[in-house]
């Protein structure tokens, strides 16, 4: 059947066209409430974004983290058809959560992290759990795995669809999540994530600020998480890397490059790499996952200056099949690490902080090839 292009319905059609073509722009695009009913899930809160090519959800109740990040396309203006849609992003086996009381305890931590498109890190800790003693220079604590920002219920969440003056429609959802304690940290996110109908792109922007009078810890790191259909044998990770460093002994004797991607391996262990970024002359950077067969990848950008930390997670596992991407202001060596060098990155009292990333799905070998040579042109 021929398709005549005037008639359809893309990212570049008007208000206009859209409204004389649908009885509700929610066939198309909306924001949304919800709340999951059963399991682990019950009763987790959550917003449902839909902008056209992309639906996701962001978890009120998990610090707007986006926990579903589907690519479906629009049938009649894409070159390949996709009738059912492709889930980028990796659930781990606990599956979707909810808050739990192991959230925040130790190694347990690992019984609610459930992967996503991304998950926030921080801010007292990443990575492997710590006990900071009394007495030294920073403030004494037990830390669990990752921090306790990715499990900290929003407030004043709010969500909006709505025409820009430019022709836009634009969809956000924004909330604020307090990480604190008495006598201890009172740090505060505002986070905002922002997507136009059309465009297969979502952008999330965050200001974390001191409100406590003395200076606190910051450590902040987005964990990224790509996995099936997206992560499979003969798919690759992108990335204008100078140097990679294996974490341990372990990722050091792993033959396999840390860009190839091989079938899942019943016990294999993780490899974990510190990646040394090119970026281009306004520091910016990015890190991707792209799969040839299907002609699909995903690509985050962000400002390297803001990160001098990026590490890549690499579990090839069966049952753990997934890769993470990991900007970070902090090392995946832990906090332990970094008050060994005397280097725990510190934010002043009532000061804040801003980091933003935006996450692209691309389509099809020409776009593959053009994130290819944009990192070589880094590479130099």
């Amino acid at each position: 059947m021929s398709v005549n292009k005037n008639q359809v319905i893309n990212s570049t059609s008007t208000r206009a066209d859209m409204l004389a073509h649908m009885g509700s722009l929610q066939q198309a695009a909306y924001v949304r409430p919800i709340e999951y009913q059963e399991g682990r899930a019950h009763g987790l809160k959550a917003i449902e974004v839909k902008n056209g090519p992309l639906r996701f959800v962001s978890m009120a109740d998990r610090a707007l983290d986006i926990c579903q990040f589907e690519y479906r396309g629009e049938n009649l203006v894409l070159r390949r058809t996709i009738t059912s849609g492709e889930n980028l992003t990796f659930l781990s086996k606990p599956g979707l959560n909810g808050r739990n009381q192991f959230d925040t305890n130790g190694l347990e931590a690992q019984r609610s992290i459930m992967g996503g498109l991304f998950f926030t890190c921080g801010f007292e800790n990443i990575c492997a759990p710590y006990a900071t003693p009394e007495g030294g220079k920073y403030p004494a604590g037990s830390f669990p795995m990752h921090g306790r920002i990715r499990t900290t219920p929003a407030e004043h969440v709010s969500s909006d669809a709505h025409w820009t003056a430019e022709g836009d429609y634009v969809l956000e959802v924004s909330g604020e999540m307090r990480e604190a304690e008495l006598f201890g940290e009172n740090l505060v996110m505002r986070r905002k994530i922002t997507s136009v109908y059309g465009q297969p792109s979502i952008t999330v922007e965050d200001e974390v600020t001191n409100e406590s009078f003395r200076d606190e810890p910051l450590m902040w790191m987005y964990h990224c998480n790509f996995g099936w259909p997206l992560l499979t044998e003969g798919a690759e990770v992108v990335i204008p890397s100078r140097k990679a460093t294996p974490r341990d002994e372990t990722t050091a004797a792993d033959a396999t490059p840390w860009n190839e991607i091989q079938a899942p391996e019943v016990n294999r262990p993780e490899s974990v790499y510190l990646h040394e970024l090119a970026a281009d002359e306004n520091g910016r950077s990015f890190a991707a996952v792209v799969n040839h067969k299907l002609g699909l990848g995903v690509v985050i950008d962000f400002d390297a200056n803001l990160f001098p930390y990026f590490m890549e997670w690499k579990s090839m596992g069966a049952g753990d099949y997934v890769v993470g991407l990991e900007p970070s202001n902090s090392s995946v060596h832990g906090r332990g690490w970094h008050e060994q060098r005397g280097d725990l990155h510190t934010i002043a009292p009532q000061a804040s902080e801003r980091k933003s990333l935006t996450f692209t799905v691309i389509e099809g070998e020409a776009a593959i090839d053009g994130l290819i040579a944009r990192r070589d042109a880094l590479l130099g």
